[in-house]
């Protein structure tokens, strides 16, 4: 295992609990909530997120990955819940390649059978983990206009302290 490798997992696995604690954090009735027009909704933030993590598991086994586009949520504990699962599918995954099939194996993107971009698998895999985390950020500023307390992701937040962030 590469130390790339090992790396990705390190931190693909240290990321778990802030995104699941922040999907726990969601009013449920307040999923469509979206602060201007043409934001997506948390809904679709959420979804957006899990199926990056079904991209994730696919990632490691094949050499074209047609993007996931959908995936129905129907309340915050259950997207959590799937959201871990997924996480241990994506991590089981990636820690049976080789040092060879993660670093050099091109893997290629296609939306709507359309590709997109090529990138080693390695870099596929970052790719994707970036967006998620980036992803998971917007939501985090939804959550205290949704009516939830915002939730410790890299520290406390002002909802989790009470010194405030």
């Amino acid at each position: 295992m590469s130390a790339n490798h090992a790396f990705f997992i390190s931190c693909f696995r240290n990321e778990i609990a802030s995104t699941v604690s922040l999907f726990r954090s969601l009013p449920a009735d307040q999923l469509d909530y979206r602060p201007h027009a043409v934001s997506r909704s948390a809904r679709e933030i959420v979804e957006h997120l899990l199926t990056h993590l079904v991209d994730m598991a696919v990632i490691p086994h094949e050499t074209v990955c047609e993007e996931t586009l959908t995936y129905p949520v129907s309340d915050p504990a259950n997207a959590a819940a799937q959201y871990e699962a997924l996480c241990g599918t994506v991590l089981d995954a990636v820690a049976g390649l080789s040092a060879d099939q993660w670093e050099t194996v091109p893997v290629e993107l296609r939306i709507h059978g359309t590709p997109v971009i090529t990138l080693p698998r390695t870099n596929m895999m970052w790719f994707f983990f970036f967006d998620i985390i980036h992803h998971r950020g917007q939501l985090s500023t939804y959550v205290r206009p949704m009516g939830g307390a915002v939730p410790s992701i890299y520290g406390p937040s002002a909802d989790t302290s009470s010194a405030g962030a």
